[in-house]
């Protein structure tokens, strides 16, 4: 796997198709982290929305964000643990091996 701080190629490629887009995705992403909370909190709590949503491409993205945050492995296991009531042990496993594709595992 790429390095974690590292966006997917796909990703490069589509802002550099579309700026325009990416400037919007950018406003929209600095509007949602103005706030109160800093930022390893930010990113684990957007962990948790790409788990409930079950989106595996945010889920990969809010993890290398939050580890290049200062999460540890251990805070992103228990957001997972967390979610498993929500989503169900199925979804919270499928969950698990996405989050284990960012550690190599």
């Amino acid at each position: 796997m790429a390095s974690l701080a590292a966006p997917p190629k796909a990703y490069s490629a589509f802002i550099t198709r579309f700026p325009k887009l990416a400037e919007a995705w950018q406003l929209l992403r600095q509007a949602g982290e103005s706030g109160p909370l800093d930022q390893r909190s930010v990113h684990l709590v957007k962990l948790a929305v790409a788990i409930g949503s079950m989106r595996e491409g945010a889920v990969h993205s809010a993890v290398r964000k939050a580890l290049s945050a200062g999460a540890t492995r251990e805070e992103i296991d228990q957001v997972v643990a967390l979610a498993a009531s929500n989503i169900g042990l199925p979804s919270a496993v499928a969950v698990s091996t996405w989050v284990q594709d960012c550690f190599g595992a």
